[in-house]
């Protein structure tokens, strides 16, 4: 079925410059679920670019509070192209100031550090966290820092590596630090401190525990039967522990190869979890009895043809997940509606390949991985587009951020505000 033209737009009451009362998206996926809590009304004119920049490299998506956005970027520092936190003016895109971390190699067998298109690399991943008046940034190389997101003066620094004895992955660090509950929760360091709970005020360990291999995906705080708890997605599958103590609460044994980068998906007391490179998709449901907490299986969809999540973390409303559920399928891949609870595909929509989503009330935001915006229904019952534009060029595998009734995306070559 050929592509609707239509264009799409949103506004709310505040349309003038980002005000720090808006709703903010301080993290990865704003508050780690892809859920928009900004109230908004479409419209069909047609979406306004309001600034538009040249942002080098890398896939780090926005974060936006009071007025600054920021990411990660490849920036040229004295004749080499470096991983950067660039803070810019929310509302302009203009440039307020940059931090250079070392040279990192994001190839996938030695490429060189910040060469476009380096097999896969293009570089940084990893999105930065804002925690009050800070800006906390976890590096391809497993540095952990904090700045002022103000000035930009560092706070901060911790590299796990050099103090938690970190085991680095294959293409280098692409999680992002985690903030719940007053504490900074990040993977990768060595045997008995492999998961950390970080003080946000001093870059230091309140806990540190078990020995496990980190994966390129993001943790996520859930609340699961009354029980606040931290859920990784590590190379032995899922491990969920308590945020203020890391004693264990559940495990789920899940397979890994090559590469994990999608995060896991709560609705309740389902919790969803997929991989590519033929791992495939799982759920299970937790119960507690007493204290103790268990995770069955309900089931396991192995392959990559029919749930597989590359790097896309779906969304999830009224029991339905909607997102890219495709395998390097790029330019073409679909968008699908999934049930949470039994896997079962509703409806499949092919030309997206592999962006990702956000949910905006009730309408799913995607971004191809060509750079079109694209507004649909979170409706189970057909796919329902109501609207697509171009809105950027390069390579887009960057989650959409909203805040302040605005959009910002980023791919390859550029980033943009919209409204």
């Amino acid at each position: 079925m050929k592509a609707t033209t239509k264009l799409l737009c949103f506004s709310i009451s505040l349309v003038a410059p980002l005000a720090a009362n808006a709703a903010d998206w301080t993290q990865y996926r704003g508050n780690g679920s892809g859920i928009s809590p900004d109230p908004v009304a479409w419209k069909p004119a047609g979406l306004k670019e309001v600034w538009k920049q040249a942002s080098t490299g890398g896939f780090s998506s926005f974060t936006i509070a009071e007025g600054r956005a920021f990411t990660h970027e490849l920036k040229d520092v004295d004749g080499a192209m470096q991983e950067a936190l660039v803070a810019r003016d929310a509302a302009t895109g203009k440039v307020l100031w940059t931090q250079a971390f070392r040279p990192a190699n994001y190839g996938h067998d030695g490429g060189n550090a910040g060469t476009p298109d380096n097999k896969g690399g293009d570089g940084p991943r990893s999105t930065p966290v804002i925690v009050g008046k800070m800006v906390v940034s976890l590096s391809a190389q497993l540095v952990l820092s904090a700045f002022d997101a103000v000035t930009g003066k560092p706070v901060w620094s911790n590299d796990l590596i050099a103090n938690h004895a970190a085991r680095n992955i294959q293409w280098q660090n692409a999680a992002s630090p985690l903030f719940a509950g007053g504490l900074l929760y990040v993977a990768g360091g060595g045997p008995g401190q492999s998961i950390l709970a970080i003080n946000p005020m001093t870059g230091k360990p309140v806990w540190k525990a078990f020995d496990e291999m980190m994966t390129h995906a993001t943790p996520v705080a859930a609340n699961i039967l009354g029980q606040g708890q931290i859920i990784f997605f590590l190379q032995s599958g899922l491990l969920a522990v308590e945020p203020k103590t890391g004693k264990q609460l559940w495990r789920y044994n899940f397979p890994y190869k090559i590469s994990t980068a999608a995060s896991p998906v709560v609705a309740g007391d389902i919790v969803y979890c997929s991989a590519g490179y033929g791992v495939g998709a799982g759920a299970v449901k937790i119960a507690k009895q007493g204290n103790a907490f268990t995770a069955t299986e309900i089931y396991r969809v192995p392959g990559d043809k029919e749930l597989a999540n590359h790097w896309s973390t779906p969304v999830v409303k009224d029991g339905h997940m909607y997102g890219m559920f495709q395998f390097k399928n790029y330019g073409t891949g679909p968008v699908k509606c999934v049930e949470i609870a039994t896997g079962k595909i509703k409806w499949s929509k092919e030309g997206f390949g592999p962006g990702h989503v956000v949910l905006v009330g009730n309408d799913v935001v995607a971004l191809s991985d060509a750079g079109e915006l694209v507004r649909l229904a979170a409706d189970p019952s057909e796919y329902k587009e109501l609207g697509r534009q171009k809105v950027l060029g390069g390579k887009c595998w960057t989650t959409p951020a909203v805040a302040g009734g605005r959009v910002f995306v980023r791919s390859t070559t550029e980033a943009a505000c919209l409204e």
